[in-house]
């Protein structure tokens, strides 16, 4: 397996609600690039992030913690997470550890990003 690395691009939708796009696999060795780009827009005001998984390949347990790490930073500041677009691959494993019923899961980051906005 080629191992993918992991890029992330960021949209700030307003000054609390921001996109975060990565692409490639959401694995131990790549998770970092994640957690620095939710980390600056965290620091930088975002309240509400919306990870747009449309681009993730794979993830791993790292990826999953990480997306519970971030959930509770973003709540500690009456923020959230929201999960947009998720691959086959990635909504199974989604749904087989219930991250479902953790996380407000939209099928478009249109619809993420209004409920984000109704949030704020």
């Amino acid at each position: 397996m080629i191992d993918q690395a992991l890029t992330v691009v960021t949209t700030h939708v307003t000054e609390a609600v921001v996109v975060l796009a990565p692409a490639g696999d959401i694995d131990r060795a790549s998770q970092s690039v994640l957690e620095a780009a939710a980390t600056a827009a965290l620091d930088g005001g975002g309240v509400h992030l919306i990870i747009n998984l449309d681009g993730v390949t794979f993830c791993d347990s790292s990826g999953l913690s990480l997306f519970i790490r971030l959930q509770r930073r973003a709540e500690a500041g009456a923020g959230s997470v929201r999960l947009t677009c998720p691959q086959p691959m990635v909504r199974t494993v989604l749904q087989i550890v219930n991250f479902d019923q953790l996380f407000e899961v939209h099928p478009t980051v249109d619809e993420a990003v209004r409920s984000a906005r109704a949030a704020a």
